[in-house]
């Protein structure tokens, strides 16, 4: 039996807080991190129902939350680990190692990119930049940067992350004490 896909009154509120920042008629503008919100609560991805949950608060159309939850990196259609590993593949961090870093944690997690770990710990991205060309290599988990990567700092990162044992994601950031 599949969750039922709905918000609790909660991050109900929060998403209606979103949508209230617009006018009547352009709470699409509150798009973005609605689905941010809704990635976080269902499990890391955005299945198509859950999309359609979106739309339907919204009142726009379902199309128009996949096209723009299939344009942006950030957002996920199909199930990833708690722990999604993002490597920046842009010239500067590719420049300084990125590659090596990839191939790294291939190694050591047993999985390609796009794969994910067969506990469902980790899976391993490559993305467009991720702003931080200053500290290369890069790799973003969730909200957290982690820079100047070395295979130790990866090794760490990995242990630390598996210690944890917990879903990692762009709102691990205190939406509700930034509104």
């Amino acid at each position: 039996m599949s969750k039922e896909i709905k918000f609790n009154e909660e991050t109900l509120a929060l998403v209606h807080k979103l949508m209230n920042r617009y006018p009547e008629g352009k709470h699409k503008s509150a798009l973005l991190p609605i689905l941010h919100i809704a990635q976080a609560e269902f499990d890391g991805w955005l299945s198509p129902a859950t999309m359609d949950y979106v739309a339907s608060i919204l009142k726009i159309q379902s199309i128009e939350v996949y096209e723009v939850a299939s344009f942006y990196s950030m957002y996920n259609l199909k199930p990833v680990g708690k722990c999604l590993l993002e490597v920046c593949r842009t010239s500067s961090c590719w420049v300084r190692g990125a590659e090596d870093v990839v191939k790294h944690l291939e190694k050591r997690l047993g999985i390609k990119e796009g794969e994910t770990t067969a506990d469902g710990m980790f899976t391993i991205k490559t993305v467009e930049c991720l702003g931080s060309c200053g500290s290369a290599p890069l790799l973003q988990c969730g909200a957290s940067y982690h820079e100047n990567l070395t295979f130790e700092k990866v090794d760490a990162l990995i242990e630390t992350y598996r210690a944890e044992g917990k879903r990692k994601s762009y709102t691990d950031l205190d939406y509700k004490n930034t509104l």
